[in-house]
């Protein structure tokens, strides 16, 4: 087994999932310590989170690599080995995409968290975990680290490291457990540090 979970049983998400991966990315991200702040307007929060995780979730379909439990109850986005998260013609228009479905002052926000976090990704090809996250109204279930452990378990199969951001300290030692480590730190203009978490490649 390559991590200390149990995995679940996962398969590749599609179009017609999206309306259900963005709900669990919206309540899993709702009161995280980087994203949270990011948007500002509580009361408006789920609305424009919404609006970023609907362009996240629907990119990166085009790679095979976005994992969800039978219903979407976890959901994982990864980018394999030289990917992006966005499409080119996504990131150019990103900023304007966040002004039109936000404001100007939550545009400026994440467009800042995601220049830090992008200066911070290692240069060796990896798996980079984009988003991992459990609705709310299943978590305590395992089924996030259940999905994760799966994950890991098709990387290994091809060999290839893996890398993520861990926003919340709380789930630092969960990603140790499944064999990631520390690899650095990068610390938004809010104070909050992220702390960056390399796996290396194991044998399939």
């Amino acid at each position: 087994m390559s991590t200390a979970f149990a995995p679940v049983p996962a398969r590749v998400a599609t179009t017609e999932d999206i309306d259900a991966i963005v709900a669990t990315l919206t309540t899993a991200f709702f009161d995280d310590p980087m994203w949270g702040p990011a948007f500002p307007d509580v009361g408006r929060r789920t609305e424009q989170a919404a609006a970023l995780w609907r362009l996240f979730a629907t990119s990166t379909l085009r790679y095979p690599w976005t994992l969800v439990t039978e219903h979407v109850e976890a959901a994982a986005l990864w980018i394999p080995p030289g990917g992006t998260e966005l499409s080119a013609d996504e990131a150019d228009g990103l900023e304007k995409f966040l002004v039109d479905n936000s404001d100007r002052t939550t545009a400026d926000n994440v467009l800042r968290v995601l220049e830090l976090l992008g200066a911070a990704q290692p240069a060796e090809p990896h798996f980079f975990l984009s988003l991992l996250a459990t609705h709310d109204d299943h978590r305590g279930r395992g089924l996030g680290m259940g999905l994760l452990a799966e994950s890991l378990n098709r990387i290994d199969a091809l060999g290839a490291p893996a890398y993520l951001e861990s926003s919340n300290p709380a789930n630092h030692a969960r990603y140790a457990r499944a064999g990631f480590a520390p690899l650095g730190t990068v610390t938004l203009d809010t104070g909050h540090i992220v702390t960056t978490m390399w796996r290396p490649a194991r044998d399939g």
